[in-house]
């Protein structure tokens, strides 16, 4: 699958994860926030060429990243893009689900 239409599926991922129905009340798992994640990450989210693994890293560093990456502290093409989609809660919750994961 090409970059492009990669950088659309996860945007379009996000968009579902990030405009829930009304009548949605419970806040999306870890998991289900971090479904779009396998795209550049893998199945089995251990990293693929240059991008990085996140299954294991500890929960602390995966949330400082994925701010770093909202904020633009941390440069990056696809994840600044991808971390603006996520509210504080939202990245607490995708942290501590890679974080568990062996």
């Amino acid at each position: 699958m090409a970059l492009g239409s990669k950088i659309l599926l996860v945007a379009g991922l996000l968009t579902l994860v990030a405009c829930p129905a009304e009548a949605q009340t419970a806040a999306p798992s870890g998991a289900m926030l971090g479904a779009a994640c396998v795209l550049c990450h893998g199945p089995d989210s251990a990293g693929a060429g240059a991008v990085p693994g996140l299954k294991g890293h500890n929960k602390d560093y995966l949330v400082v990243m994925m701010k770093a990456f909202r904020s633009g502290e941390r440069p990056a093409t696809v994840m600044g893009r991808v971390a603006k989609g996520f509210s504080d809660a939202e990245i607490d919750a995708v942290s501590a689900y890679y974080a568990g994961l062996k």
